[in-house]
């Protein structure tokens, strides 16, 4: 029943891929930089990903995090920057034209990129919510870290992530399911944090609101979304394939050279264990042997981040960290 579940998913997925096709969907207005567009095609991405298939990305309206897979596939510093400052694009072959990318770096992307735009509906949308959501978590968890140890200039991206590059995609779904708009208490912490966090019992009142917020917004997924391990564990596999991409982008020859990225990692993978211990019990019963090579795996995993603070040396190489993360999902698929 499980295995039919996510090949119904699929054929759901694929459905809407196909009528977009038909329809031929012009890529919208959609394609310019606001906010209303940024929503769909990221979604679109973050699902599939969760279901291992296409993780064809909008250049148009992916967030950075997503941007980041293809700045990771061609090692290219801060590409992602660059293809939000060059949109719209009115077909993916631009990316070359506007001199994004070269036309060799584009082949090796080609089929992973994307203009059209698509909506998701059902357990889809709401597996992309949370996901969204959770990547939020991911960035405050470290950014609370980093407040802890006095670094509130490291620590004011974290915070900004989730209102510049986050927020504009899941609020239609806020909107959607009555959850009360929280973007004003993410700026006033934002601007709390990078004017020095002085006030440091204020500065902890206004992160636990934001975090309340969030988890407000997470609450109101149905209660048998929250209990269900498979839809907990296809978040999980959209945080770790984040994860992924981000600490890609942030080593070279061995070192971390993007700290930011190595901070959004940690946060990330640090949610996706919190997560897995919420159903850990349901699947340590049902699947035993999937359950203690995740259990394994996770925390080897967690190794790769001793510190929020860089380490001078990577603990383990991207090659190494991929590899780890693809053997999770193939045990959460096998418990799916």
């Amino acid at each position: 029943m499980k295995f039919l579940k996510f090949f119904g998913l699929w054929i759901a997925s694929c459905g809407l891929v196909v009528l977009v096709a038909c329809n031929n969907q012009a890529p919208s207005t959609s394609t310019s930089q606001n906010t209303s567009a940024a929503s769909t095609a990221p979604t679109e991405q973050a699902t599939h990903a969760d279901m291992g298939h296409s993780k064809r990305i909008n250049i148009n309206a992916a967030i950075l995090s997503e941007l980041d897979k293809l700045e990771a596939k061609l090692g290219v510093p801060a590409l992602s920057n660059k293809i939000q400052a060059s949109r719209p694009y009115g077909k993916v072959e631009e990316l070359v034209s506007k001199n994004v990318i070269t036309q060799a770096q584009f082949d090796q992307i080609k089929d992973m990129v994307t203009i059209e735009d698509i909506q998701l509906t059902g357990e889809a949308k709401d597996v992309d919510y949370m996901v969204k959501l959770s990547l939020m978590k991911g960035h405050m968890m470290v950014a609370k870290e980093l407040l802890d140890l006095g670094k509130p200039d490291q620590a004011e991206p974290h915070i900004g992530h989730p209102v510049e590059e986050i927020y504009a995609d899941v609020e239609d779904q806020l909107n959607e399911r009555n959850v009360k708009a929280f973007k004003n208490e993410l700026i006033a912490l934002q601007d709390r944090v990078k004017a020095g966090a002085k006030d440091a019992n204020k500065t902890a009142e206004e992160y636990k609101a934001s975090m309340q917020s969030i988890d407000g917004a997470i609450a109101a997924l149905p209660e048998t979304q929250h209990k269900d391990h498979d839809f907990v564990l296809q978040v999980i596999n959209g945080l770790l394939d984040t994860a992924n991409s981000e600490y890609t982008s942030a080593i070279a020859d061995g070192k971390v050279k993007e700290a930011i990225e190595y901070q959004d990692s940690r946060g990330f993978v640090m949610y996706a264990d919190e997560l897995y211990k919420g159903i850990a019990n349901q699947i340590q019963k049902e699947y035993p042997d999937s359950h203690k090579k995740i259990i394994a795996m996770m925390a080897d995993l967690l190794k790769v981040w001793p510190t929020a603070i860089p380490p001078q040396q990577s603990v383990k190489t991207p090659e190494e960290v991929g590899t780890l993360i693809k053997q999770i999902e193939t045990e959460t698929k096998k418990a799916s």
